[in-house]
């Protein structure tokens, strides 16, 4: 059960499949919800994982990438956790989530991140992600589910996390 705390799901969905998960997710979590949007949109052609040249592509084979965001979150200092969603790419969160959390201090919060994906599971994102955050960041399990999971098993992994 949640308690009396302030939550945000904030999420990155380039093609749609993560904003269904995310928005069940604020249904169920009574939480507010944000879209991490790239300043650039994403064309089909950016997201061509098979074209080395394509712009997902050479934004995840460079570590230091971070994609500039189109606005800022409001008011994150008022939240106590914030969920992070994403689409899983090469096992890992697209750059744009780093760019996310490096843009502000998260030092006493909750984060907790969650994914889609096609196949691939989480791989080594939340350790990844953890350098993006001061070390004073809590951080909880993060989940892959299907984009379409309803909204009794979102509520579950919700209440296994003892918010």
């Amino acid at each position: 059960m949640i308690m009396s705390q302030k939550i945000l799901v904030a999420y990155f969905s380039a093609s749609g499949e993560t904003a269904k998960l995310a928005k069940t997710l604020a249904a169920v979590a009574k939480a507010d919800l944000f879209e991490i949007k790239p300043e650039q949109a994403y064309t089909s052609a950016d997201l061509d994982w098979n074209n080395k040249k394509s712009r997902s592509s050479q934004e995840m084979n460079d570590k230091v990438s971070r994609p500039a965001i189109a606005e800022k979150a409001e008011d994150m200092d008022t939240y106590d956790t914030v969920f992070v969603g994403f689409p899983i790419w090469w096992y890992e969160a697209p750059r744009i989530i780093q760019t996310f959390l490096e843009s502000y201090d998260f030092s006493g919060k909750t984060v907790i991140p969650f994914a889609t994906s096609g196949g691939s599971g989480m791989g080594k994102t939340v350790s990844i992600l953890k350098q993006s955050c001061s070390i004073r960041t809590k951080w909880k399990d993060g989940k892959r589910m299907s984009s379409t999971a309803g909204q009794e098993t979102v509520q579950d992994w919700v209440n296994s996390l003892n918010l």
